[in-house]
């Protein structure tokens, strides 16, 4: 078993996931892990930050799909007996002027963003090792979706003692009432996209917390982000920063010193905790 540390980045074949890859491989003192869906991407994308000197390494992995979650995870733990970083970049959006129905753009958005974000937390949190770090990428479009939101909604998505069943229930309810067609009655505002990221976000603030009650000893820091608006495929050409800015906040995050013991629980963007 290797004692090297080791940092895993998903959804990191392109774009933000891509840039946070070549700034690990530059500042991280351990392996870094270049993961996607398409192994052909994933290679590709490697050899491309090879070309410029650096060393990534890769590892298949679909957040959407429960076996190859499992399977890195089972690397993980063979090869390096835990996990020192993860990123959790992977994320979908439609497009504005997208023609899907807005109840099929509910289910596919909230499956990766929000379950499929989940579950790799599920699995591999536990393998986080002692001053590990752990960057849940969401949006500002979380606190916009917030205002949105009813009163009522609002007050459960701030809770300080929400569980992660009752968000789960929260999010599996914004699918349901979009099938209705009547989560705008429900108190929903009408972005499926943002909804997720509520999801990110308010996950992020559970698992902290958790980690204060069973591991404190351990230091591990757990933050949610927000990267800016940043040129993607995801974004188009007219956003504000470029990957490599939309990168600095996650990997400020990811790389926050051994010593320190904030933030941690909070919502950061421009490396700057934001009040949610």
């Amino acid at each position: 078993m290797s004692n090297v540390p080791v940092a895993v980045v998903t959804g990191s074949n392109k774009g933000i996931g891509l840039a946070i890859v070549r700034a690990l491989c530059k500042q991280f003192p351990g392996d870094v892990y270049l993961t996607c869906r398409d192994p052909g991407r994933g290679q590709a994308a490697v050899a491309q930050l090879q070309q410029e000197g650096l060393r990534p390494l890769f590892h298949q992995l679909d957040i959407d799909d429960l076996q190859s979650i499992r399977a890195l995870r089972d690397f993980l733990k063979e090869k390096y007996g835990g996990l020192n970083v993860l990123v959790n970049n992977a994320g979908i959006a439609f497009k504005v002027h997208d023609t899907a129905p807005f109840a099929v753009q509910a289910e596919v958005t909230l499956k990766t963003n929000f379950f499929g974000t989940r579950n790799v937390c599920t699995e591999l949190l536990p393998l986080v090792k002692p001053y590990g770090r752990v960057v849940n990428v969401s949006s500002r479009m979380s606190s916009s979706a917030l205002q949105g939101c009813s009163q009522e909604l609002q007050q459960k998505f701030r809770s300080d003692t929400i569980t992660e069943e009752e968000l789960v229930q929260l999010m599996t309810k914004f699918v349901e009432d979009t099938k209705k067609n009547i989560h705008e009655k429900e108190g929903w505002p009408n972005t499926a996209y943002g909804v997720s990221k509520i999801g990110v976000t308010v996950l992020s603030r559970i698992q902290a917390r958790l980690l204060n009650q069973h591991r404190k000893g351990d230091h591990i820091l757990l933050n949610a982000c927000c990267p800016g608006w940043v040129r993607t495929d995801m974004a188009g050409p007219k956003a504000t920063k470029s990957p490599e800015e939309g990168a600095e906040t996650p990997v400020y995050l990811a790389l926050l010193p051994s010593s320190a013991d904030a933030p941690h629980g909070q919502f950061v963007s421009d490396k700057t905790v934001r009040p949610w």
